[in-house]
């Protein structure tokens, strides 16, 4: 039931509480996750935000996850996240590449890489 309500946006994560259960049901549903390190203060952050919601519109077999670095210091640490924007993509618990910056193409091509293979 929840699933269809955050299919096409990119669901905001506010407490590690949350976090860690959005993690593991992504993990569970083998389907791919982008993480969007992001923080309040990063100009391309701003730049790249309304793009990120047009790729999860246009992705929609794939999760959408934000996080304020700020909020949740401590899943910035565990994932050492040292720049804004850092995008983490995961599928079934695995780290599969990390874009750093907001790189337009970058994104769109780390995305299609990994959601064509999760259909095979």
């Amino acid at each position: 039931m929840a699933g269809s309500s955050e299919e096409g946006q990119v669901i905001g994560v506010h407490n590690v509480d949350a976090w860690n259960d959005i993690l593991h049901r992504g993990n569970e549903s083998k389907k791919l996750i982008v993480v969007d390190f992001t923080a309040s203060w990063c100009g391309p952050c701003r730049f790249i935000a309304p793009f990120l919601a047009e790729l999860a519109k246009k992705y929609t077999n794939a999760i959408f996850l934000k996080v304020d670095v700020d909020e949740l210091k401590s899943v910035a640490q565990d994932w050492a996240i040292e720049a804004m924007p850092t995008f983490v993509f995961v599928k079934e618990g695995t780290i599969l590449g990390k874009v750093v910056g907001a790189k337009k193409d970058e994104l769109t091509q780390t995305i299609e890489k990994h959601v064509a293979s999760a259909n095979v």
